[in-house]
């Protein structure tokens, strides 16, 4: 089988279209695992209020974290567009908007989950006990918002920079840092909802760490690593 890596240039034949979206399907699938993992070990060693309390904020975060998939997936379209009329340039210009743009949003929705937090979980019937540990699993997680907002952004733009694969890596390895932290954190130490928190928000840091990855500080911007492919050298004339 040819190991010639995949482009977007490329004639898609029914295989090779699989072959270049299979790891960002896997992608999408393994991302469910943060909440199973979450109420996996917190209905086992925390008990039912804790597990109630994750299930009913979870939606909450999921809605403010989502916003990385509209950045992901209009940024790629866009960057995918500028390149395919060779402009370059405008590509890295255009994706280092996005992700500062996908930042600052994050930091200002992590703001705004924290002065929202308590009336939603209220308006959801939260009370007592399965409210306060609603808010402790929700602040927490809302802290690490930013990364989780660049790791959905950067899930749609490792597609587009031709790079699943990459992307795929860094989701498991985000997903098996959490099951592992979940177990030491809420099976090992007891600590409940705010273990379970904690270990989904590092390793949404571990998934959102790429961005210093493959991403250089240039001298004007962002400078995007992937999208960066020599130009053939011309040959000279005699």
């Amino acid at each position: 089988m040819s190991k010639t890596p995949i482009q977007l240039s490329d004639h898609f034949t029914c295989r090779k279209l699989i072959c270049f979206t299979l790891p960002s399907i896997t992608l999408i699938i393994f991302t469910a695992i943060y909440g199973v993992v979450d109420g996996f070990f917190v209905s086992n060693y925390a008990g039912k209020t804790p597990f109630a309390a994750v299930n009913l904020i979870i939606p909450v975060l999921l809605i403010l974290g989502s916003v990385g998939f509209m950045f992901g997936t209009g940024g790629g379209a866009l960057i995918a567009k500028t390149m395919g009329q060779g402009d370059r340039e405008r590509a890295n210009d255009i994706f280092s908007m996005i992700v500062y743009a996908s930042a600052a949003c994050g930091v200002v929705l992590a703001a705004l989950g924290f002065l929202i937090l308590r009336p939603a979980a209220v308006l959801m019937g939260a009370e007592g006990e399965l409210l306060e540990q609603a808010l402790i699993y929700g602040r927490i997680n809302l802290i690490a918002l930013p990364f989780y907002v660049l790791q959905y952004e950067f899930q749609c733009l490792f597609a587009t920079a031709e790079k699943p694969r990459l992307g795929l890596s860094v989701t498991v390895a985000a997903g098996v840092a959490n099951m592992v932290l979940d177990a030491l954190f809420v099976g090992v130490f007891s600590w409940g909802a705010a273990g379970a928190a904690a270990a989904t928000a590092i390793s949404q840091c571990i998934g959102g760490a790429p961005t210093a990855v493959c991403c250089g500080w240039g001298s004007a911007a962002w400078t995007c690593v992937p999208w960066e492919r020599p130009a053939p050298t011309a040959p000279r004339s005699l």
